[in-house]
């Protein structure tokens, strides 16, 4: 829901502030007033081009800051948060920037991001129907997803799409086994010798550590043992001769703590006995450990055959790795490859049926979606065209064709085409080729009228709750363009009721349309102190909206049109 749109220095408008109604508003004014400009100020920060010739004479730019309520509009929140732009209380600030000379800037919650993020979020956010704007719905993409909305059939959609991934990605297999070129043969030769190559060798995890290890203590197998013998004959003969008369280190430390226990009388070498015996009990455990060693045998092993086979790990891991895990990770993936790239006729055959498989599963799932589509096109065409008629256009005629596409696409077999037939004997022409910009501004309230109800419909009965907050800002230009009388009430009616579910806001010349209205403004241009022109927007209420709408009957504001002014108001309600 748009809070606030605030615009400084575009074309007539210097300065103003609109903070439309969660229901309907009116824009009003005199013709040339300056209506347009609003409209506008919509576009430059739903990221629409800009214009430097819009901006005020002598002002070096314009400035444009809508306030958009994004409270329960998760995919708006989504958009900003991939920009890097967090609602801050639940709101967002869209701005625009257009200086007198040099490039635009957009602006989303004070960051700067490109005009294309703005874009993105008027789409979830705003949708105006203007002359200018409504050639959007006469894309064929728009129309199968306004249909689609106005269906309710989101969960056909997903199964449809998840049977097609399933169909797209069994035909991808298919087609990478049956139309290999040559780089494509001979990836899989490389693969099928490259896994004998790594298989011959069968490397174990962490063997090529522990072989290194191994060939280390191999190697220096005379220095180790010349090193333990020296070390043992120092700390304790007996483990190196059989027999021997000679003292050991720990021998003599106990003959110094027996010495020192002889002396009686005094405690005064009881802290160094202690010391002694915790000193000699760490050379009796070294000593056992280095005999321990004295049984290794590593010198027996085949040092050949080692540095053989850490050479054979060592090819393997020059070309696959540079770690052995990261060599057996590449033989089991080359595996499930080489499988993919076997174009055995087998294999051809068996992913054959499975694309065939997959094909009628989502040929099935189109068929539903299909008759849902023609289904719901009927409902909408038959809604509209009541609409219409009740719109000064009695004899307009609105059709929604749902006709076999040429195979399935990511949206199903359908080709979705809404045409419109403004007289008799004009024939069914597409949207935006058949239609003024009035009558195309009330074939849009007609539809969206139509989703509306739809959507209450589904609300009241349970099968779906449609959270009005998440609508768009239904914008509408030029929707009362030929339309006058007992029409013109209508089509007053007709948009407050659309703004009972979402928030709507008009341009409109007609007393009859504005008196609607939740909220009313007036756009009016102004004479300045220096003699200069500008134009203002002021929010009428109580009095003055009486005298406004009786401007807008006749013209003046005589007793007769207020009197009428005040009987129009107080009739417009639902």
């Amino acid at each position: 829901m748009l809070e606030e749109l605030e615009i400084r220095n575009l074309g007539p408008i210097r300065h103003a502030i609109v903070t439309p109604s969660p229901g309907m508003t009116a824009i009003t004014g005199e013709t040339g007033a300056g209506k347009s400009m609003l409209l506008n100020a919509i576009r430059l920060i739903s990221g629409g081009t800009a214009n430097a010739e819009a901006v005020s004479a002598g002002a070096d730019g314009t400035w444009a800051q809508g306030v958009f309520d994004v409270t329960d509009n998760p995919t708006a929140c989504a958009i900003a948060k991939d920009a890097g732009v967090t609602p801050e209380d639940g709101e967002l600030f869209l701005t625009r920037t257009v200086p007198a000379s040099g490039r635009s800037r957009a602006v989303l919650g004070g960051h700067s991001v490109p005009r294309g993020v703005l874009s993105s979020l008027a789409g979830e956010l705003i949708v105006i129907h203007g002359q200018a704007d409504q050639l959007r719905i006469a894309s064929a993409p728009r129309q199968r997803d306004f249909l689609d909305s106005y269906a309710a059939d989101a969960s056909l959609l997903d199964s449809y799409a998840a049977a097609w991934k399933v169909y797209r990605a069994a035909q991808e297999r298919l087609d990478a086994v049956t139309n290999q070129q040559a780089e494509a043969r001979q990836r899989a030769d490389y693969l099928r010798e490259s896994i004998e190559r790594i298989d011959r060798v069968a490397p174990e995890p962490g063997e090529y550590e522990q072989l290194r290890q191994q060939r280390d203590r191999v190697e220096h197998a005379a220095d180790i043992a010349r090193g333990i013998g020296t070390a043992l004959t120092a700390l304790d003969p007996s483990q190196v001769v059989e027999s021997t008369d000679r003292s050991g280190a720990g021998d003599l430390m106990r003959q110094a703590i027996d010495s020192l226990r002889s002396v009686h009388g005094v405690d005064v070498f009881d802290e160094l006995i202690e010391r002694l015996e915790a000193t000699c009990a760490d050379v009796d455990d070294i000593v056992f450990q280095l005999s321990a060693l004295i049984d290794d045998e590593e010198e027996d092993a085949d040092l050949d055959s080692i540095n053989s086979r850490i050479h054979d790990l060592d090819e393997l891991m020059r070309r696959w790795g540079p770690t052995l895990d990261d060599v057996l990770a590449w033989r089991s993936k080359a595996g499930f490859e080489l499988e993919d790239l076997d174009a055995s006729p087998e294999r051809v055959e068996e992913l054959t049926q499975e694309r065939d498989a997959a094909l009628a599963a989502a040929r099935t799932a189109a068929g539903a979606l299909s008759q849902v589509r023609r289904e719901a096109g009927d409902r909408l065409a038959s809604q509209v065209t009541g609409e219409l008629a009740s719109l000064a256009m009695p004899d307009a005629r609105f059709a929604v064709r749902v006709t076999p596409a040429d195979g399935l696409d990511a949206h199903g077999a359908d080709r979705v085409e809404f045409l419109f037939t403004p007289f008799p004997g004009a024939g069914e022409l597409p949207l935006g080729k058949s239609a003024s910009g009035g009558e195309l501004s009330r074939l849009m309230l007609s539809m969206e009228l139509a989703a509306a109800d739809a959507r209450s419909q589904r609300a009241a009965s349970g099968t779906q709750h449609d959270g009005a907050a998440e609508l768009p800002t239904f914008v509408f230009d030029e929707v009362d363009a030929g339309v006058g009388g007992k029409s013109a009430a209508e089509l007053g009616k007709r948009l407050a009721r659309l703004a009972t579910g979402a928030q709507v806001i008009v341009v409109t010349h007609l007393a009859q349309v504005a008196s609607w209205a939740s909220a009313q403004f007036v756009v009016a241009k102004t004479k300045d102190a220096d003699g200069s022109v500008s134009t203002g927007v002021t929010q009428v209420t109580g009095t003055q909206r009486v005298h406004e709408i009786a401007r807008m009957l006749s013209g003046s504001e005589s007793a007769a049109s207020m009197k009428h002014a005040r009987e129009l108001l107080e009739s417009s309600q639902l």
